[in-house]
């Protein structure tokens, strides 16, 4: 049973946020009560204890209302802990804490939840699981052992809901809805019954499926036998093309040897034809070469490589001399090269050294002006005229110097003098505020003591006030016992527990006959379900028998006219089996003729494409050496043109030989005429008639000679343009050769022999249609007879299933026989319902006389709980009266000494005020002092700053102008301006060098063209020379092909390819037919296995196996649903009476024990039951509604009552709820109960929570938190011995929430 302990609250709402703020409250039972005035916090704790439980936020508490506001604590955010230890229904310890912040944000506020953590304490072990809210909430109302709706609705209910049962009609049944729990269950109901309907759909769905499935198991069994025929055809097929390919191997490998040895014979010819080609051809190539050539060397070989060898030293000298001097112009190049480099790098150098004079002369002048500077600030005297020498600067340093120490010394004396004077000011104020704080610490003490003997004094006059009515309170205590004593003899006298005890026997006895009946329906139940499934198995083989019946009938329908339109009868499967492979094997000798056909028809197709692009290629080849030819010769006449080639070769020739001459010719006559004494033409011997003319000779001579190489190279350029030309067109002899070939021979035959393939074509088109028309009808016949066959055989399969249906159907007959198939599982469970019906009446009449048995004892314990409490009183009263005279002398003692106490402390603060003010003054003062030492400290440090700055500034300016001297920078200067001018002058001898070998190098080039014309004249002699050995070789090679190529047989190897291609010509065709029928069956067998591939057929067997296992297994799922569903709507139907049966009775003796009017006589809820038949779905749903009686008339509270009425009667619903829903949770919380309550009807409640209190007592859970501000109402409660201490909640100076244990006999002293 769970019970709450204690519970710790910060940060929530008015508490504290501090840790010193923490608030701590022990729950006490079975009764604790909360007192304080309004808005000191008291809702806070119901709010805490909901949160902490069920973690619902109080209404209204959105967006961190329930954390305590952070404007208030004065921070950004603030973090609020509630915890709570309590005890579950299993009587653990459980310890449960959620924290929570509230940020301030800048227009609004930030909730957000932070850990939630729950502890479990178990055999002294502490087992910590922090976990989302969401778990923990299922984990705290699992530990509580009650629902959250009760928990929110009844236990906690929250002030500003508290009259909510007498709400409007919606809410209102929301309410009762959740607390009964009852919309799960008829959700569950409204699950079952689709269910149920779902389930229904799926059993016709089931039966359509089945008709498809079935229809496409047998058709995939059909299939199945189809593919078992073709493969045993096809194998046989495949035997007889392995033995074909047998005979064909050796053939052709006979073949690829007679082949191989055609190949090289047609390889010796080629080659001979290729060599006689190449004969001819260098024949022509020679005399080509020697007509060319002007001479012909006549000496021999060793002599003409002599004269090359010589010439070739010769080049290669001048070559090599050349190759020097290049070597020595790029030397000079680099050389000059590298002086452009040093001097630029010396021009760099040089502007760098500039620069740095530059800014040393700056320098200077900076120093100079930071030293007038600084004197004239220091008022200094001797430097205002620079520049300075070393000197000067040195007795400038040293004056500064002393300078800064004297102001430095200066500023010392006046912060000490300034620091005295602060710490004197220090020393009054501290012996001021040591003085001032002995007097505040006495005050605290004696107002500490006041409090305390305050406190005692209120205690001692509560004790006399309790006294004061002793003696009356005796008298009415005497009374009361005597009364108490009467009433307990009148309940023993009218106890009926004997009577009753005997009704419980006799209804035990009719409840032992029920349960014997209950236990043989049972036994019939299992009995009907053990053959359910024999009773299922029977019906569904009848039907398959009745289906299979009317396929058969079907079959014989549809094809009973094909069937004897072909056959003449209606066969049976082998009957037609046996036409079917007839009809096949003519189809077969069709196909053959026709695959004949066809191969002849593809072998004259391809041999016509053969031809066709043969003739294309030969067309493209003429075409593309026709364009050759053109592109190259210009003309087709090839000789003539050949002729014109000749003899502009001849004239180049005889130019460029000319021009190699001229170069010699003119350098000799210049030479002549230059160096002789008196010189003359070189041709005609003449003298020149002046120096003018023999000038102009001269010049006019340079001018050709510098010409000549140009022209020369122009020459031999065209020469080797003009012999290229002349090698294609020499190239192009048998291309033309090959063009006469194709327009006179080859391409005529290829026209014919495309003509009569032509005709040959059309020919086997016609044969191939007349064969395709009858293998058509033949093919038509044959599936007809097939589409027959399937179905045929499916009818023989039906008929082999007929005779086993009957046979299953028999042997279920034989499981079934004596059982009563009369009674049904729907009757046996009809009447295990009633049965039960009458169980549970009679198991509620018992619980009821038991009841009322546990109520009259009840009624006489609770009396004489009274009497035994009544004399204890009494002994309790009289024992208190014996001590009111010490108490008054007590009370006369403490009243003394707390007026001493209250002069004391008004003498203290007189002396206080004082030396308040003084001590602020002495404060004020040692500021003023602080203040005006800052200022001069800064002042000084200011200056001296100043002086260091433009000190250190001329020391980095002599710094710099010291290191520049030191490093000898004006001569290193000077030195890089004297290598320089060094640089330039070698500069100028290098480009002069330069240039001389530039001319040199010129002169050898012109001696170098010169030597090229004898050059050719002794290759083209060398060539000659080399091509008539290679004539003599190839002439050799073509005599010895010509000996090879006469010792093999060849007429008689191609006879033997004649007989050895006809063979095999024949094979392959047998072959070819054989792969054919193959190829047929391998068709026919893939159709079939992709038929059963397909969706419908593939595990056809399987899936309406499956189906039909689906179907009634979900037959029976819909029989067990109704019988479920009935059995919760009753349950739901009694459950609902019953509890609130128990309710209302709990509701009329509470109210009748309380309400002291006489205008309503009690209060019941009324549930009316609102049958609503919607979408068919027949369900109960009760509409609440709390009425009031007045004698026979029931009228609705709503609307009707007074506001203490309406309080009283929620007061009391909550109660009754508590009472009938918390019985693993005792705990119930009342949020100002008296609220709108008249005084007589507050004590009634009073009285009637007392006797709720005692009746529970016994109950060790049980827990009662009382919260109100009626302090009259508390000293009721306080009256009964089940309250000694209770707590009060106020506002402390911070106004934070405070709780305070206190006794209830200090309440009486407090309200006095």
């Amino acid at each position: 049973m769970s019970k709450i302990e204690k519970m710790s609250i910060l940060g929530v709402r008015s508490f504290g946020i501090e840790d010193k703020d923490k608030q701590v409250i022990t729950f006490f039972a079975p009764l604790t009560v909360l007192v304080g005035p309004n808005g000191a916090g008291k809702t806070t704790i119901i709010e805490c204890l909901k949160y902490a439980t069920s973690g619902e936020l109080p209404p209204g508490s959105k967006g961190g209302a329930f954390v305590h506001d952070p404007k208030d604590a004065h921070e950004t955010e603030v973090r609020a802990q509630i915890r709570l230890l309590f005890t579950d229904v299993n009587g653990e310890k459980l310890a449960v804490q959620r924290s929570m912040s509230c940020t301030q944000k800048a227009k609004n506020y930030s909730f957000k939840s932070l850990e939630q953590v729950i502890t479990r304490i178990k055999d002294g072990e502490k087992v910590s699981l922090s976990s989302k809210c969401g778990e923990l909430d299922r984990e705290m109302i699992s530990a509580l052992g009650v629902s959250k709706p009760v928990l929110n609705h009844v236990i906690f209910c929250h002030q500003e809901e508290s009259n909510w049962p007498l709400s409007e009609g919606k809410a209102l049944k929301e309410k009762f809805d959740s607390i009964f729990a009852a919309t799960k269950y008829i959700k569950a109901l409204e699950t079952m019954h689709k269910l149920r309907r779902d389930q229904s759909q799926t059993v016709k769905e089931c039966q359509v499926e089945l008709r498809y499935l079935k229809h496409n198991k047998e058709k995939a069994q059909q299939i199945r036998d189809n593919v078992a025929t073709k493969e045993a055809q096809l194998m046989a097929s495949k035997d007889n093309v392995q033995q074909i390919e047998s005979q064909i191997d050796p053939l052709e490998n006979r073949l690829m040897e007679i082949d191989q040895k055609l190949g090289k014979v047609m390889k010796l010819d080629n080659d001979i034809k290729a060599l006689d080609s190449r004969k001819k051809q260098m024949e022509e190539d020679n005399k080509e070469l020697e007509e060319t050539m002007e001479q012909v060397f006549q000496g021999s070989n060793e002599e003409l490589q002599d004269v090359y060898q010589n010439h070739q030293r010769t080049v290669r000298e001048k070559e090599r001399r050349l190759t020097d001097c290049q070597r020595e112009l790029e030397r000079a190049g680099r050389e000059c090269q590298r002086l452009n480099r040093v001097k630029a790098d010396l021009l760099v150098e040089q502007g760098r050294l500039q620069l740095e004079a530059d800014r040393h002369t700056q320098n200077i002048k900076s120093r100079d002006t930071l030293v007038r500077s600084l004197s004239s600030y220091l008022e200094m005297d001797g430097y205002d005229r620079p520049p300075f020498t070393s000197l000067q600067l040195e007795s400038f340093h040293r004056h500064v110097t002393q300078r800064l120490e004297q102001e430095k010394d200066t500023l010392s004396q006046i912060t000490a003098d300034l620091q005295e004077k602060e710490q004197q000011k220090q020393q009054s104020i501290d012996e001021m505020r040591d003085k001032k704080t002995g007097l505040e610490r006495t005050v605290e003490l004696k107002r500490d003591m006041q409090g305390k003997k305050q406190q005692e004094l209120r205690n001692i006059r509560a004790d006399l006030q309790k006294l004061e009515g002793s003696s009356s309170r005796l008298q009415e205590l005497e009374n009361e016992l005597a009364k108490a004593e009467r009433e307990l003899q009148r309940a023993v006298q009218s106890s009926s527990v004997e009577e009753l005890r005997i009704e419980i026997e006799e209804l035990q006895r009719e409840k032992a006959e029920l349960d014997r009946v209950q236990r043989r329906l049972d036994s019939e139940m299992q009995t009907l379900n053990t053959h359910t499934t024999a009773r299922t198995q029977m019906d569904m083989l009848r039907r398959d028998k009745t289906e299979k019946e009317e396929q058969v009938r079907k079959i014989k329908s549809r094809h009973g006219d094909d069937l004897v339109s072909l056959l003449g009868h209606f066969p049976n499967k082998r009957e037609l089996e046996d036409w079917i492979y007839s009809k096949s094997k003519e189809i077969n000798s069709t196909r053959e003729r026709l695959a004949k056909l066809n191969k002849d028809l593809a072998s004259n197709e391809q041999n016509k494409s053969h031809i066709a692009a043969e003739l294309r290629k030969k067309e493209q080849q003429l075409t593309s050496d026709e364009e050759r030819f053109f592109s190259v010769c210009g003309s087709q006449d090839l000789e003539q043109d050949l002729g014109k080639l000749q003899e502009d070769l001849e004239k180049i020739s005889k130019q460029r030989a000319m021009l190699a001459g001229a170069t010699a010719v003119y350098t000799q006559f210049i030479s002549q005429l230059t160096e002789e004494r008196e010189p003359c033409c070189p041709v005609c011997q003449r003298t020149f008639p002046s120096e003018s003319d023999l000038q102009e000779v001269i010049s006019d001579m340079q001018s050709k000679l510098r010409l000549v190489p140009d022209k020369l190279k122009n020459t031999e350029q065209d020469l080797k343009r003009k012999e290229r030309k002349k090698d294609e067109m020499m190239a192009l002899r048998p291309v033309r050769q090959s063009i006469v070939q194709f327009q006179e021979k080859e391409l005529p035959e290829l026209r014919n022999r495309l003509q009569t393939v032509n005709r040959d074509i059309e020919r086997l088109k016609a044969d191939v249609e007349e064969q395709e028309t009858l293998l058509g009808t033949l093919m038509s016949e044959e599936e007809t007879a097939k589409a027959c066959l399937q179905d045929i055989s499916l009818m023989d399969r039906y008929l082999m299933d007929l005779k086993e249906l009957e046979r299953k159907i028999a042997q279920q007959s034989a499981k079934l026989q004596g059982v009563d198939l009369t009674r049904t599982i729907q009757q046996v469970s009809q009447e295990k319902q009633e049965t039960q019906l009458k169980l549970d009446t009679t198991c509620s009449k018992m619980e009821l006389k038991r009841k009322l048995i546990q109520d009259q004892q009840d009624q006489i314990q609770i009396l004489k709980s009274g009497v035994n409490e009544t004399k204890a009183e009494k002994l309790q009263l009289s024992s208190d009266m014996q001590k009111q005279q010490q108490l008054e002398e007590q009370c006369v003692e403490f009243t003394a000494e707390i007026q001493a106490l209250t002069r004391d402390i008004r003498e203290a603060k007189e002396q206080l005020s004082p030396l308040s003010v003084a001590l602020e003054k002495l404060q004020l003062e040692k500021q003023e002092l602080i203040v005006r030492k800052r200022q001069k400290e800064e002042e000084g440090q200011e200056k001296i700053g100043a002086i260091k700055e433009k000190v250190k500034s001329v020391s980095l300016l002599e710094r710099d102008i010291k290191k520049y001297i030191d490093e000898g920078k004006d001569e290193y200067k000077e030195q890089k301006e004297s290598e320089l001018q060094e640089t330039n002058t070698q500069l100028h001898e290098a480009e002069k060098q330069k240039e001389k070998i530039n001319k040199e190098m010129g002169n050898i080039r012109q001696d170098i063209d010169t030597q090229k014309v004898q050059e050719r004249w002794l290759q083209d002699n060398l060539t000659l020379r080399k091509r008539v050995e290679e004539l003599k070789e190839v002439v050799a090679k073509r005599e010895t092909l010509m000996k090879d190529m006469g010792n093999m047989q060849v007429l008689q190897l191609r006879q033997e390819r004649r007989d050895a291609e006809r063979k095999l010509e024949e094979l392959k065709k047998n072959r070819s037919i054989a792969l054919g029928r193959q190829k047929g069956f391998e068709e026919e067998i893939l159709q079939y296995r992709k038929e059963l591939r397909e969706e419908q057929y593939d595990k056809a067997d399987e899936r309406y196996k499956n189906k039909m296992i689906t179907m009634r297994t979900t037959e029976l799922v819909i029989q067990d649903l109704n019988l479920y569903y009935k059995a919760l709507d009753q349950t739901i139907m009694r459950f609902h009476s019953m509890k609130m049966d128990e309710i209302n009775k709990i509701i009329r003796d509470l109210w009748r024990s309380t309400y002291r009017g006489r205008d309503i006589e009690y209060v019941e809820i009324r549930s009316d039951v609102d049958e609503n038949s919607s979408a068919g779905v027949r369900r109960r749903v009760y509409n609440y509604r709390v009425v009031m009686v007045k004698g026979d008339t029931a009228l609705d509270m709503r609307g009707r009552c007074s506001a203490g009425q309406k309080v009283l009667a929620s007061l009391i619903i909550r109660l009754a709820l508590a009472e009938t829903f918390c019985l693993n949770c005792g705990i119930l919380a009342l949020d100002e109960p008296t609220t709108n309550l008249d005084r007589e009807n507050i004590e009634s409640l009073a009285h009637a929570l007392v006797e709720i209190i005692k009746s529970r007592s016994r109950q060790r859970n049980f827990q009662l938190l009382i919260i109100t501000h009626d302090e009259d109402f508390v000293e009721l409660l306080g009256r009964s011995s089940y309250i000694e201490h209770f707590y009060r909640i106020r506002k402390n100076q911070d106004q934070n929430s405070e709780i305070t244990k206190c006794s209830i006999s200090s309440l009486s002293s407090y309200l006095h």
